[in-house]
């Protein structure tokens, strides 16, 4: 909640990730590693992001990084690889020692994060770009919306299915068994089936950014030049479907 707004879950204003990052002790120079912890859970729990801890990791390591952190990781498999590994825990609460200066104007690379303009003029160009939904089948034929807040069902129209996992908190379609990262050649593969390409400009969606950000750590790690999130995601496009055009049912011819 430092880093995005609970009021559209998108991210703060270069106001406010300045001083968030300050008062965490961040600078643009100082290295910092994420890890999440993920449990069993179901999306329709009044709070079932607290179970998708890894997808939130990578959701701050988005943001960081379009704040202008130069050096952001993310510890592969999470708090769950590292407890079962035999490694240490701790149980004391340590609180951070703030920075006077985050050292750059934030942000430092706006290209990572899209807004609904820059949405549409990637949908206009599927020759050369790609928005991918990473998403559920049954979020993207229109069966359910996905989340507790979110009342329409649909996809974006003129959109890539890029899948995800079961539900809105689940990502098993980009990791292993253990919850690390799938081997990127397989999701590379995978991608170029539905013409997801490193030449193309790419921005990933889905409600509002988490899952998204996971795909865009992935492509991120892989060197893809031109890649983004698109912030506002479903929740944004689908509150006006006379301005957005929405699809529901499966797609009549492959995509991409």
């Amino acid at each position: 909640n430092m880093l995005e707004s609970p009021r559209d879950w998108n991210r703060r204003s270069p106001e406010d990730l300045d001083a968030a990052l300050r008062f965490l002790g961040i600078t643009a120079d100082t290295t910092v590693i994420l890890y999440g912890r993920d449990t069993e859970g179901e999306a329709n729990e009044k709070w079932p992001g607290r179970r998708a801890g890894q997808i939130a990791a990578t959701r701050a390591a988005l943001i960081l990084s379009y704040a202008g952190v130069e050096d952001v990781r993310l510890l592969d498999g999470g708090y769950d690889a590292w407890v079962q590994a035999g490694y240490e825990i701790d149980t004391t609460a340590h609180v951070p020692t703030s920075v006077p200066e985050f050292g750059v104007d934030v942000p430092v690379r706006p290209e990572l994060i899209v807004d609904i303009g820059e949405a549409k003029q990637i949908l206009a160009d599927p020759d050369h770009a790609a928005l991918v939904s990473v998403r559920t089948w049954r979020e993207h034929v229109g069966q359910v919306s996905g989340y507790n807040y979110i009342d329409p069902a649909g996809r974006i129209a003129g959109d890539v299915w890029g899948n995800c996992g079961t539900d809105a908190y689940h990502m098993q379609h980009y990791r292993n068994l253990d919850n690390t990262m799938r081997p990127y050649p397989e999701i590379a593969a995978n991608w170029a089936e539905a013409g997801i390409t490193p030449d193309k400009w790419v921005a990933f969606y889905c409600g509002t950014g988490w899952r998204a950000s996971e795909t865009w750590f992935y492509a991120f790690i892989m060197g893809w030049p031109r890649i983004a999130v698109y912030d506002g995601g479903w929740w944004e496009w689908s509150r006006d479907p006379a301005a957005n055009p929405i699809e529901t049912g499966e797609p009549t011819a492959a995509t991409g």
